[in-house]
């Protein structure tokens, strides 16, 4: 950017800069602005109706040598000069921030040369005189208006006098934190990070704390904070930055109020990398204290001090994780196997690593799980709260090892709300929980824990979907659908979703075209090739029995074990014969089929696609070896 040859005085406004000297008036009130926040005045005012980037306005005030918290420093001058010219970022006058971008000074100028005088400026220094006497009898005027209203009115009185208070902060969303790091596969670090500020912050009990799966949508994104407040309705906004220099991490944030992107908090931490969970244990802490967040005695309790993690240990989980988030988004079980390594890498660094464990216990959810899988899971579960007690993620999966494997479904549910009891924001307990109280019949209070897990987790588009559908709003279901796949045509679960949802409508010919779209999307052309051929020919009943065909060939030759899908289409269809066939497949296989994401077995009795069997004794008989039966 060219820089033009600097003004001594500029005007805009009621306000003067004197950029030779380094001042800023108001009506010729010299105004404390020094240092970095004049700085950031004086390049804006140098460049008007320009966008100044962010790496300009380092570059210019932040030399690449110096050690700062650059991002945190911009935002704190940003905020010091708003708040002197009076300004906002919501309504600008002066300053107007480009998200992702930079600032832009948009405000008109009078400028000055080198040799104008300070007299030659109307609002410089010596300008302030000239207007007093009409000043003064302005605020005589204020004065004597301002004494009557007060007089007269006690409630007024206390409220133009009290104290201000800053925004009331009841939701809360982090977003990414930035990497710092010249290295740019440090990215796996700073999402761990994170993961794991979300995941203390959830333990807030009065809190409402957004998901991680639904923030990390916003990383370099360009959107404002304001927007992202609205879109995810939300108080306030966390904003970070991870910088990682051998064994030591620095992390700051800082707390914004997100309707009016006010920045109300600010700190910086640095520690070495054993002590890594308690220092985000600090900053979680410190937010909740800076929002005035009341804990109760239970939760204070709970609250303990992380322990120690060994260097190599963490590096390990860290990578393990990164490899688990990307299974499913285009990535295959080869990423959860990678994930699987590492999680046992960091347990044999640091044994007593709970996090590791239930990593370990994740990374062993498969299409085809074994008897190997199903053993791992249990015990890594149960070590990870041996370590852990308190471990509320960990407490979920010992709630599906109660409540799928065991069939103990009293023992699942009490286990799923003492994890909500330990994290009560965790959307995915919320989740779990709605899931469990829908497949034991009480789908009023199930579908009420479904809207909490919505509210804390709006990018969950499938618990979307699925609650219209368990609720019995299969129109609402097919039109929310349809429209999330306009944005995201290639979901195969929503596709699958939608062939669900079809087919219990007797749509036969959608259901078809949605089940063949899901089976191509899943990797099998070749199945959805004759599932199209079928439906051409002979309608859509034959495209759903093809496609209950091509799912029996996914379990013969392994490719996934899919037999309560494959059930309910023989039921749709009205092959009873077929359809408990499967459903007694899946009975003998009970203690694998948790590990899958098929149809569950337990929801044998809420499922709408089984509703054909009601009638069946074998359906009864059924319940009843499960422990469904009333």
């Amino acid at each position: 950017m060219q820089a033009r040859a600097q003004s001594r005085i500029v005007k805009f406004g009621i306000f003067a800069a004197d950029l030779a000297a380094g001042e800023l008036y108001k009506g010729g009130l010299r105004q404390k602005v020094t240092g970095q926040p004049f700085e950031v005045l004086r390049l804006l005012l140098e460049h008007p109706q320009q966008i100044v980037t962010r790496e300009e306005l380092r570059q210019r005030i932040w030399p690449q040598d110096t050690f700062v918290d650059y991002d945190l420093a911009l935002r704190k001058a940003i905020t010091r000069l708003r708040d002197v010219l009076g300004d906002s970022a919501e309504s600008p006058r002066f300053i107007e921030t480009i998200p992702r971008k930079g600032y832009r000074f948009i405000a008109q100028l009078n400028v000055y040369g080198e040799s104008a005088t300070a007299a030659e400026v109307p609002s410089a220094k010596q300008a302030w005189w000239r207007g007093l006497p009409r000043a003064i009898a302005v605020l005589i005027g204020v004065v004597v208006i301002l004494g009557m209203i007060l007089a007269l009115s006690p409630s007024l009185r206390h409220q133009l006098l009290g104290r201000a208070t800053a925004p009331h902060i009841r939701s809360l969303a982090v977003l990414p934190l930035e990497n710092l790091s010249t290295d740019p596969t440090q990215e796996y670090f700073s999402d761990g990070m994170t993961d794991a500020l979300i995941t203390d912050l959830a333990q807030m009990g009065e809190l409402k704390v957004i998901s991680r799966t639904s923030t990390m949508q916003y990383k370099q994104t360009k959107k404002s904070l304001p927007q992202i407040a609205r879109e995810l309705n939300v108080d306030g906004i966390v904003e970070g930055t991870v910088q990682r220099s051998g064994d030591r991490v620095r992390i700051t944030a800082q707390l914004i109020h997100g309707p009016s992107d006010k920045h109300l908090w600010a700190n910086s931490y640095e520690r070495d990398m054993r002590d890594i969970f308690a220092l985000e244990h600090d900053v979680a802490e410190d937010i909740a204290r800076q929002i005035q967040v009341r804990l109760t005695s239970e939760s204070l309790a709970l609250r303990t001090q992380p322990q120690p993690v060994r260097p190599a240990a963490l590096e390990a989980y860290l990578q393990g994780r990164y490899h688990l988030d990307r299974f499913g988004k285009g990535s295959g079980d080869e990423e959860k196997t990678k994930a699987a390594e590492y999680f046992q890498q960091a347990i044999d660094a640091d044994p007593k690593f709970a996090l590791a464990y239930k990593g370990l216990a994740d990374s062993h959810y498969s299409a085809w799980p074994t008897s190997q899988d199903a053993a791992i899971v249990i015990s890594a579960t149960r070590r990870a709260l041996e370590l852990d007690p308190n471990f509320a993620d960990a407490r979920v999966i010992l709630a599906d090892v109660k409540f799928f494997h065991d069939w103990d479904f009293r023992g699942g549910e009490e286990e799923v709300r003492r994890a909500l009891a330990l994290s009560p924001s965790n959307a995915t307990v919320h989740s779990e929980l709605c899931a469990f109280l829908y497949f034991t019949g009480r789908s009023d209070e199930a579908l009420r824990e479904c809207r909490i897990s919505q509210e804390l987790d709006p990018g969950d588009h499938q618990l979307d979907v699925d609650t219209l559908y368990w609720a019995g709003k299969d129109d609402q279901a097919i039109a929310l659908a349809r429209m999330l796949l306009q944005t995201n045509p290639d979901d195969g679960f929503l596709h699958h979703a939608l062939y669900r949802y079809y087919a219990r409508k007797g749509m036969y010919k959608e259901a078809s075209q949605e089940a063949e779209r899901s089976l191509d999307l899943f990797g099998d052309p070749d199945g959805a090739a004759r599932v199209r051929q079928a439906l051409a020919t002979s309608g859509g009943r034959a495209g759903l029995r093809q496609f209950a065909h091509e799912l029996e060939h996914w379990i013969i030759t392994k490719r996934a074990y899919v037999p309560g899908n494959t059930a309910a289409t023989y039921a749709i269809l009205g092959d009873k014969n077929r359809a408990f066939h499967w459903l007694e497949d899946a009975y003998k296989h009970h203690d694998l089929r948790w590990l899958t994401t098929d149809i569950p077995l337990e929801s044998l009795k809420s499922e709408p696609m089984f509703d054909s069997l009601h009638s069946d004794p074998r359906f009864k008989d059924l319940l009843r070896r499960i422990g469904l039966a009333q």
